[in-house]
């Protein structure tokens, strides 16, 4: 499957934000809304992976990574399995990133589900 690569510390910033855009430059916010979801967008409808290459930046918080992640399904409504199936977390210089990325996602994933069920 052809992919779409994102690797945060070029296109993005070298020094990403806290999670808001309301908080300061280079947000979580900014990062989804601005290049990880519209690539998102594009692999479903080209039926292709993103790529979301986490190194060479100064480090993350974790509302950025939260928001990025998590803020596909809770923000941008898409489907927690298509999400599993076409994102590849590479994060080399702290493999722990990755793993938090996708509890971040499965915990956006829950809260929806449940709060669907309380509807």
């Amino acid at each position: 499957m052809d992919s779409i690569m994102i690797k945060v510390a070029t296109d993005f910033s070298p020094f990403p934000g806290s999670r808001y855009m309301s908080e300061g430059k280079h947000s979580g916010e900014e990062f989804r809304n601005n290049l990880l979801a519209p690539a998102f967008k594009k692999a479903l409808e080209e039926n292709k992976k993103v790529i979301v290459n986490l190194d060479g930046t100064a480090g993350y918080g974790t509302s950025f990574l939260e928001e990025i992640f998590g803020g596909l399904i809770r923000e941008n409504n898409f489907d927690y399995t298509e999400v599993i199936n076409r994102l590849e977390i590479i994060s080399n210089e702290e493999d722990y990133l990755r793993e938090d990325a996708l509890e971040f996602i499965q915990d956006a994933n829950e809260a929806r589900n449940t709060d669907e069920a309380t509807i």
